[in-house]
């Protein structure tokens, strides 16, 4: 089986969209067997416990609103060309996302990481919730298949944090400095948001790579 780890944050609108593009190439090849796992890679590390006010947070990272601007033009004319919805303008709070990641680490002991990391992205991105607020991400597990207390229980305690925090640090001791990074079988990284034709050609070499001699190709 080959192996998708994906690095990603879900306040990350490239990694949204680079999901995207992922997942309509994962639905046209149905002969895969691929494995994909979600790893954390925290944008804002240094975010407080309760997240920022959205218009200071883009000042103080982009050093004003045009430039903010000019820095998600390219993701506004992605989005509406690849009929991507996302709504920046509703976006409010950026959340501290450690308590997110927590949720998508569980989430694979229960082999439902991907419905809950595209569960965070439409709650954040659509719908304009903080994805940081904990009867938020309770909503999301419980709608995603946790049990509700399970998930309130594990979010009011320390659980994972450090893991979380660890993982994070090994992401960027690698060399990660940007999501969406993803990582094939351990050995061949693809960075940023590629595109469907891109994962579809990559798909078909693998699979074909595999029929005939067991071996990953070189991407």
């Amino acid at each position: 089986m080959v192996t998708f780890e994906i690095f990603s944050d879900p306040i990350c609108p490239w990694c949204l969209i680079g999901k995207t593009w992922f997942d309509r190439a994962l639905e046209s090849c149905p002969d895969q067997d691929f494995e994909v796992i979600w790893k954390p890679f925290r944008l804002n590390p240094d975010m407080p416990s309760s997240g920022m006010d959205r218009i200071k947070y883009l000042d103080q990272k982009f050093g004003g609103r045009q430039q903010a601007l000019n820095a998600y033009r390219p993701i506004v004319e992605a989005s509406i060309k690849n009929k991507i919805e996302i709504n920046l303008e509703g976006i409010t709070r950026t959340p501290n996302t450690l308590d997110a990641h927590r949720l998508i680490y569980w989430a694979r002991s229960e082999g439902i990481q991907n419905r809950i990391v595209s569960a965070l992205f439409k709650s954040y991105f659509k719908d304009n919730k903080d994805i940081g607020d904990r009867t938020v991400l309770t909503d999301i597990g419980e709608a995603s298949g946790f049990q509700r207390e399970l998930i309130h229980r594990l979010l009011t305690s320390e659980e994972d944090k450090k893991v979380i925090k660890e993982q994070d640090l090994r992401a960027r001791q690698s060399g990660i400095s940007g999501v969406p990074m993803f990582i094939i079988d351990g050995t061949y990284a693809v960075s940023g948001a590629q595109k469907t034709d891109f994962w579809k050609t990559t798909f078909a070499e693998i699979l074909q790579n595999q029929s005939l001699s067991g071996r990953m190709p070189l991407l």
